[in-house]
């Protein structure tokens, strides 16, 4: 390896991290072309394959895992994650509500030199190929290599005023297919979770929220008990290798303890 330019180094690790050449170009600065010549030239320094190249991305092979593994402790040192030369990018995918509360716990996540950037999403984004350094999920993780911690128990009730028609999130969520099979008839839908919030702050609806959110709310009366059928687990997960990059590894470790309170 004593031939391998460490620049090169550092942007296989973008690539890698990003999944394809299309997620690196926005982190490192370079044109998706010059990041494959890059790479080619790499794999020639090191007589090995690090990809199996495919139209939706880059996937990494038995030797470019391995070269991951061996080169993510330097990742710090190389700049293998950054959008600026001393700030580190670091992504946590979460649903709407959770996406909510980390913002409003954004102070206790801070670090120097860390720029933290929330996804919100209620689809699942792939951890595998970097769409997310972190997801806060309501599974335990399946896919190999991925790691997870469970941190909560989640609950469902509904939350609003008396006799008012119920809200409909427009959605593939389990609470919006709860409040479809159950609500009746003279629903409002609304197309995201918070308009439907906004409704029940205003008296207009009843809305089925997490309690973590519903019971935040000094406003809002609770008009059911749990719901026993959205009740779920929470799990922090990470890619098995990523968790041991120092900043992602305070990252999991302050959400953690967020998510706990």
């Amino acid at each position: 390896m004593n031939e391998m330019n460490w620049d090169d180094l550092r942007l296989f690790i973008a690539v890698a991290n990003a999944g394809g050449l299309s997620g690196a170009a926005s982190t490192t600065g370079l044109s998706a072309p010059t990041l494959g010549r890059r790479m080619l030239t790499l794999e020639r320094a090191l007589r090995q394959e690090l990809f199996v190249r495919h139209a939706k991305g880059y996937d990494l092979t038995t030797q470019g895992t391995e070269l991951l593994h061996q080169t993510t402790g330097l990742a710090g040192q190389i700049d293998g994650m950054t959008t600026a030369r001393d700030n580190r990018l670091v992504k946590i995918s979460a649903g709407v509500w959770t996406t909510r509360l980390l913002c409003e716990n954004a102070a206790a996540l801070a670090q120097n030199n860390v720029t933290l950037r929330f996804v919100a999403a209620d689809h699942v984004l792939d951890i595998p190929h970097r769409e997310a350094l972190i997801g806060v999920r309501n599974h335990r993780p399946d896919h190999v290599g991925l790691a997870g911690q469970r941190v909560a128990s989640i609950k469902f009730a509904r939350y609003g005023q008396a006799g008012t028609p119920w809200v409909q999130v427009v959605g593939a969520t389990p609470s919006a297919a709860w409040v479809k099979d159950n609500a009746p008839h003279g629903t409002i839908e609304v197309t995201h979770p918070t308009h439907a919030l906004d409704l029940a702050r205003a008296g207009a609806a009843q809305a089925v929220l997490p309690t973590f959110i519903g019971e935040t709310e000094p406003n809002l009366t609770r008009q059911s008990r749990d719901i026993a059928a959205l009740t779920h687990d929470q799990w922090v997960v990470s890619h098995n290798t990523d968790r041991f990059i120092p900043e992602v590894r305070r990252t999991i470790d302050r959400l953690v303890s967020v998510l706990k309170l």
